[in-house]
C-alpha cells in the first residue's frame, strides 16, 4: 500500500477513534469538578479533579511516547485508552466510597484518554507531506468535535443511569466513559494498520538509531528550545492549554452559583468544546497557508478577547459565558495546532516522538498547576479575577508571537 493511501486510511482511523474517545473524555470532564465538590463538601477543591486528570495526561505522555517510539503509534494509543478506562472505573468506586483521594487517583488515570487524544494528532503527521502537516494534524483534532460536543450533553441521562444502578448520580457519566474507552482501544488495535510511525521510518532515508529512540525528556526539550520556532511552539501550547484549563474547569462552578442546571452547564461546555475543535480544519489550513507564527499570534488575541467576555459575565448570564468559552476554545485551537506543528518541525525526525511527548508533558504540567491554583483564585477573587489572571498569562505569548511575526529572522514558519 502506497504512503498516500496509508495516510488517508490513518486519518480516517484516527478520526474515528477520536470521536469515540472524545465522548468518553468529555462526559467525565463535564461533571468531574462537580463530583469532587460534592464529595469534599466545598467548591475550593473542585479544580483538583481536572488538575489530577491534566497531571495524569502530562505524566503519561512520556511513557506513551516511548512506547510509540519503540513499538509504534498503535501500541501507545492503546495504553493511553486502557489507562483511562481503569481511571473511570476507579472514579465510580470513589463516588461509592465517598473518597476524594481515591477519586483523584482515578482522575489521574482518566487523563490517559487525553494523552491518547493528543498523541493521535501527532500520529496524523507521520506520513503527511511537510506543507500539509498543519491540515493533517487539525483534521484529527476536528474529529474530536462530534464526541466532545455530544459528551457533556449526555450528563443528564448518564446521571440517571448511575442512580438507577444505585450509584451517585455524578458517577454515571464515568460508567459510560469506561465503555467508550474500551471501544476506542479495540478500534485502534484492530484498524490502525500499518502503523504510520513505523511505516514512515521504513520510507525515510534517515538512519534510525536505538539511542535516538531512548532520548530523555531533557534532551528532547533541549532540541525543541534550540530554535526560535521550537520555543514559540512550546510556549503556544503551554499558555493556550494552561489558560483554557484554568478557566474552563471552574466555569461550571460559576454557572452553578447562578442556578444553572446540569443541562445548561452541559450546553455551555459543549459550546466551549465546539470552539476547541469545530473550526480546527480552518485553523490547520491557515497554519499551512499564512504561517504557523501568524496563526499563534491570532490565537493569543482570540484568547484575550475570550477572557474579557467570560470574565465580565455574571453567574446567571450563561449565554455570555458560553460565548466567552467558545472563543476560549477557538484561541486554544489556534495555539495548539500551530504550536504543535512548530514543535514537530523543530526537531529531527529521529527523536520526534519523544519531543512530542516532552512537549505534552510540559504543557500538561503547566496546565495542572494552573488548574490547581484556579480554585483558590476563584475563592479569593471570583470568576472575574480568575479570567484576569489568565489574561496576564496570555501577554507573554502575544509579545513573543508578535516579535516572531514582525522580525521573523531565519526560517519559513511565517
Amino acid at each position: 500500500m502506497r504512503a498516500p493511501a496509508v495516510q488517508r486510511r490513518t486519518l480516517l482511523v484516527l478520526s474515528a477513534s477520536q470521536v469515540i474517545g472524545g465522548v468518553g473524555q468529555a462526559i467525565g470532564i463535564a461533571v468531574g469538578s462537580l463530583l469532587a465538590a460534592q464529595i469534599a463538601g466545598t467548591a475550593a477543591v473542585a479544580g483538583l479533579a481536572s488538575t489530577s486528570s491534566v497531571l495524569g495526561a502530562a505524566l503519561l505522555a512520556v511513557p506513551v511516547a516511548r512506547i510509540m517510539s519503540s513499538s509504534g503509534r498503535r501500541a501507545g494509543l492503546i495504553v493511553g485508552y486502557v489507562a483511562a478506562l481503569l481511571g473511570a472505573a476507579v472514579v465510580v468506586a470513589a463516588a461509592f466510597a465517598d473518597s476524594l483521594a481515591l477519586m483523584l487517583v482515578g482522575m489521574f488515570l482518566f487523563g490517559g484518554g487525553t494523552t491518547a487524544g493528543f498523541q493521535a494528532r501527532f500520529a496524523a503527521t507521520d506520513l503527511a507531506e511537510p506543507h500539509r502537516r498543519g491540515q493533517a494534524l487539525s483534521l484529527v483534532v476536528w474529529a474530536t468535535t462530534i464526541g466532545a460536543v455530544l459528551g457533556p450533553n449526555l450528563s443528564q441521562p448518564s446521571g440517571a443511569l448511575g442512580e438507577a444502578l444505585g450509584l451517585a448520580r455524578l458517577s454515571g457519566p464515568f460508567l459510560i466513559s469506561a465503555v467508550l474507552f474500551a471501544l476506542a482501544a479495540l478500534f485502534v488495535a484492530v484498524l490502525l494498520r500499518p502503523d504510520p510511525l513505523l511505516l514512515s521510518r521504513e520510507l525515510s532515508a534517515e538512519t534510525w538509531e536505538p539511542t535516538a529512540q531512548r532520548a530523555s525528556v531533557r534532551r528532547s526539550l533541549s532540541a525543541i528550545v534550540s530554535t526560535p520556532d521550537g520555543r514559540l511552539g512550546l510556549l503556544a501550547v503551554v499558555v493556550s492549554h494552561s489558560v483554557m484549563v484554568a478557566v474552563m474547569v471552574l466555569s461550571p462552578i460559576h454557572l452553578g452559583h447562578g442556578g444553572a442546571t446540569l443541562t445548561v452547564i452541559g450546553v455551555v461546555i459543549s459550546m466551549h468544546i465546539a470552539g476547541m475543535f469545530a473550526l480546527s480544519p480552518l485553523v490547520g489550513w491557515l497554519a499551512d497557508r499564512v504561517g504557523r507564527r501568524r496563526t499563534v499570534l491570532v490565537g493569543a488575541v482570540v484568547l484575550a478577547v475570550a477572557l474579557a467576555i467570560a470574565g465580565t459575565a455574571p453567574a446567571d448570564r450563561s449565554g455570555q459565558v458560553a460565548v466567552g468559552l467558545f472563543l476560549l476554545g477557538l484561541g486554544w485551537s489556534f495555539g495548539l495546532i500551530a504550536g504543535s506543528t512548530l514543535v514537530t518541525e523543530s526537531v529531527p525526525a529521529a527523536i520526534r516522538p519523544q519531543a512530542q511527548g516532552a512537549s505534552d508533558l510540559t504543557m500538561g504540567l503547566c496546565a495542572a498547576l494552573a488548574g490547581a491554583l484556579a480554585g483558590p483564585v476563584l475563592d479569593l477573587a471570583g470568576y472575574a479575577g480568575l479570567n484576569l489572571v489568565a489574561g496576564v498569562i496570555v501577554v507573554p505569548l502575544f509579545l513573543v508571537a508578535l516579535r516572531a511575526v514582525v522580525s521573523p529572522g531565519r526560517g519559513t514558519a511565517g
